[in-house]
């Protein structure tokens, strides 16, 4: 017998493996790109006012929010549990914010948050009994909503968690039963998030007489941010994905009801899954987490060399973080200039300014004559290597039609780079942290089989006027329905006239989750 049940925190499908003693379920959900035409639709009228792809308007929005969210990124602090200590406000007017949001229910009786995604942070936060919270989700004149505020004192099933408990790391603790603190803080802008950490539970709904399943989690209490969070990112709070114990998947993992992996595979027309429980396939390639400042506790990689075309080159290796939620990658500034200069080199094109001054390597092309374009690979031990399928970005004319494309790597601003979105298009891509190696393989991210689909949105409990989130919120409306099933399988090689074809990296998750268990 099969139990249905509808599960709208992380827009998973579960499928169950064949013994529990496995706990092999597999979570998964659709993604969409945030600016497709298929988003344009759903959005109606506040879609129209969204940049065109291939437009300068389109990509200088996406170089923007990947150097911002490099700062980000690349400069956060290692996460402490403690006292708030304030910090003044620092607006850096990025209005993009994570490329990856969820709707999220929350307490008894429920209150739905639409949260960002972030592979680079660990904590599960919301804005929370506010003293300084970002006030509205609106963006660029598109209809404003106003955003969820978890207030713990009206949920019958909330704790605070006290600082006794193993998971709270809290320094300003003076007594083991007082509510732990927790300050999130970054180094750039005066990003911060501070508050308490309460204990609560997200809601699962059975799709067959809405039987509700609890699920008891940590939960940031939010009540001061400050810099960007005032400011579009993540108004209504972030979902980390990071290798911490408090983390959802962490969460997920412990339950039992997945294998401590999720992946995710990104197709050439800006969809995608991500995938919960997933390990990939046997014949995958695959390299260890790195540490990182010392530290391992985000998903990051040693690149051996850095190949283009048929040449590798010597003094290319560098760490790099496996980012999905960055567009475009970016090397380190002494690799950077050495691919680029032997990319150039190699390309048998006209080169042409563009109009935005960060993209330096652009070359002329039309639709009836496209340039051989070297291949750029990225080499790792054991002879392990990356083909990056993506490694170009076309740019349109005022009619629409193919002008040119540009290589799209960005120089970081630190000696480590970002493996990004645009490099992982069709690829299977595994953070496998019950092993702590990151795989990848080549797929189509075809249908899973046997699927079955399912309602989108969030809980009924508590539904939006508006179910399709505004531009600064999440950036995109919700898409066709998750479905639930095994795995996808590998695929064939793609073609790179139906990469020109497609528009580039700022993807969404769908808005809903069916959990089958058997």
């Amino acid at each position: 017998m099969r139990l249905q049940l509808v599960f709208p925190l992380l827009l998973l499908a579960v499928a169950a493996a064949a013994s529990a003693a496995e706990a092999a379920a597999t979570l998964s959900s659709r993604m969409v790109h945030r600016l497709s035409d298929e988003a344009r639709l759903e959005a109606g009228p506040s879609g129209e006012r969204w940049p065109r792809r291939g437009s300068g308007e389109y990509y200088r929005a996406l170089v923007r929010s990947d150097l911002q969210r490099q700062k980000r990124r690349l400069g956060v602090k290692y996460q402490l549990l403690s006292l708030s200590k304030g910090g003044g406000t620092f607006s850096s007017g990025d209005n993009l914010g994570w490329l990856y949001y969820t709707w999220v229910d929350v307490g008894t009786p429920n209150t739905s948050f639409l949260v960002a995604l972030d592979t680079g942070s660990d904590l599960f936060w919301v804005p929370c009994d506010c003293i300084q919270c970002a006030p509205l989700s609106g963006y660029r004149g598109s209809l404003d909503r106003d955003l969820g505020i978890y207030k713990p004192a009206e949920s019958t099933t909330s704790r605070h968690l006290p600082c006794s408990h193993e998971l709270c790391l809290g320094s300003g603790c003076t007594n083991p039963k007082q509510p732990c603190p927790y300050n999130i803080e970054y180094f750039s802008e005066n990003t911060t998030s501070s508050g308490l950490l309460i204990e609560d539970t997200v809601h699962f709904y059975s799709r067959e007489g809405h039987v509700p399943v609890n699920a008891s989690v940590i939960i940031g209490c939010g009540r001061k941010q400050s810099g960007d969070y005032l400011d579009g990112v993540a108004p209504d709070g972030l979902l980390g994905l990071g290798m911490a114990d408090i983390s959802v998947p962490s969460f997920l993992a412990r339950a039992g009801l997945v294998r401590n992996s999720f992946s995710m595979c990104f197709k050439e027309d800006n969809s995608g899954r991500i995938f919960f429980g997933d390990q990939g396939v046997s014949n995958q390639q695959s390299t260890p987490f790195v540490p990182l400042y010392g530290k391992l506790q985000t998903y990051a990689v040693n690149v051996d060399k850095s190949c283009i075309g048929h040449k590798c080159l010597e003094g290319t290796s560098f760490e790099a973080l496996v980012d999905s939620g960055t567009s475009f990658t970016s090397f380190p500034p002494d690799v950077y200039k050495a691919v680029t200069v032997e990319f150039d080199k190699q390309m048998n094109a006209s080169r042409v300014p563009y109009e935005d001054s960060t993209l330096k390597y652009c070359y002329m092309a039309s639709p009836l004559e496209m340039p051989d374009v070297p291949t750029i690979t990225l080499t790792f031990a054991a002879n392990k290597s990356f083909q990056a399928v993506n490694p170009i970005l076309p740019f349109n004319d005022k009619q629409g039609a193919l002008a040119g494309f540009c290589l799209a790597i960005l120089p970081s601003s630190e000696p480590i780079g970002i493996i990004a979105q645009n490099f992982l298009v069709g690829y299977h891509v595994v953070f496998d942290r019950e092993n702590m190696k990151l795989g990848w393989y080549r797929s189509e991210c075809r249908d899973v089989d046997n699927s079955t689909t399912v309602p989108l949105g969030p809980s009924q409990h508590n539904s939006p006027e508006d179910p399709l989130p505004s531009n600064e919120q999440q950036t995109s409306p919700a898409v066709t329905p998750a479905v639930a099933g095994t795995a996808p399988p590998s695929s064939a090689t793609t073609n790179l006239q139906k990469l020109l074809a497609s528009s580039y990296p700022l993807l969404l998750l769908t808005m809903s989750t069916v959990f089958f268990i058997s």
